[in-house]
């Protein structure tokens, strides 16, 4: 059975356009995207090659996100 994990992210817009997208509970996913709609499009396709590139590594895949400063 396939569970459905959900990360958040942030959308930085950037000066020259776009917008940058960072998962902040999977170090070093970062992506990019034209508009807000690919943008989020790029968010959904990072995220599931760093999940995949975990699994291939048998590494552990974080389920939630808690921020530093708690």
């Amino acid at each position: 059975m396939r569970k459905n994990i959900h990360y958040n992210i942030i959308l930085k817009p950037e000066p020259e356009g776009g917008f940058t997208v960072i998962a902040p509970s999977l170090p070093g996913c970062v992506t990019y995207g034209k508009n807000l709609k690919e943008a989020k499009e790029m968010a959904v396709d990072a995220i599931e090659g760093y999940l995949e590139s975990l699994r291939k590594h048998k590494e552990f895949i974080p389920l939630y996100f808690l921020p530093s400063f708690l």
